[in-house]
């Protein structure tokens, strides 16, 4: 596959991930809302950055063509 096309279907691919994602959350974000508001804070903190830790491999795989190291 072509590095253009890995880029696009990369693209596409993290645009649907993180959209998804979002959704997620916000489906648990009322649960959320009742937990005491430093709790709130470092949760979604977490949250935000948890996103990308699954989208590694397919940053490198976009970069390289190959899904390991």
């Amino acid at each position: 596959m072509s590095p253009e096309s890995r880029n696009g279907w990369g693209i596409a691919a993290i645009v649907l991930f993180i959209t998804v994602y979002a959704l997620v959350v916000a489906l648990f974000a009322p649960r959320i809302s009742q937990l005491p508001v430093l709790v709130q804070a470092l949760l979604y903190m977490i949250l935000g950055i948890a996103w990308a830790l699954p989208l590694r491999p397919l940053i490198n795989w976009m970069g390289t063509g190959r899904w390991g190291k």
